[in-house]
């Protein structure tokens, strides 16, 4: 339901702050503990080599073709937990297996590009209003490819804009990307007191 995923969103944004306070911790008392952090932290893609990208594509490319195969379970796993079990599927398991490959794809993109959170949060939004929701293939697959256009977009604009100096892309997503959650989010609880009036 609507109240249970912003629950889970807010407990999201606590745990990241708890995390980021002991980073900044460990800043304050050793600050050369962690060199390079800031561009880890604000991501990034400039300054790339295959020996960098190589690893984490594999990773990524063989979890997202494991989730491809996995595509027909997701659609009767959204026919919701009950439905799913009394079709013979291992609905809990089914959903860790998942949650491990999103962690995957997820882990393999941050590790040479940092933390670019918000092309998770805009590109499947945004695909979903072109390919719908009928089949989770379609829709892995128009994620992966709007998530690759929405980076480059942004990567194109953050050298451009400001240029000869070069903003780091995450700096673009995140000014697009805090806007458009806000807009999710005022979008859902306007739904939701729609359903009750």
């Amino acid at each position: 339901t609507g109240a249970s995923r912003m629950t889970l969103v807010l407990a999201g944004v606590a745990v990241s702050g708890m995390f980021s306070a002991g980073i900044d911790a460990v800043l304050t008392f050793f600050p050369d503990a962690l060199n390079g952090y800031t561009d880890f932290r604000v991501g990034g893609v400039a300054n790339l080599s295959m020996g960098r990208v190589a690893p984490a594509f594999w990773v990524a490319l063989t979890a997202l073709f494991l989730a491809l195969s996995l595509a027909g379970e997701m659609d009767v796993l959204l026919l919701g937990e009950e439905t799913a079990r009394s079709l013979g599927l291992p609905a809990r398991r089914l959903r860790l297996v998942l949650l491990a490959l999103a962690a995957a794809l997820a882990g393999s993109a941050v590790s040479f590009a940092g933390l670019l959170g918000f092309v998770g949060l805009i590109a499947p939004h945004m695909v979903r209003r072109l390919v719908g929701e009928d089949s989770s293939a379609r829709l892995l697959w128009a994620s992966a490819l709007g998530g690759a256009a929405l980076l480059t977009v942004c990567d194109i604009l953050a050298r451009t804009l400001f240029a000869p100096y070069e903003l780091p892309v995450g700096v673009v997503l995140s000014l697009l990307g805090g806007p458009f959650f806000l807009w999710l989010l005022l979008r859902q609880r306007r739904g939701r007191r729609r359903g009750h009036a």
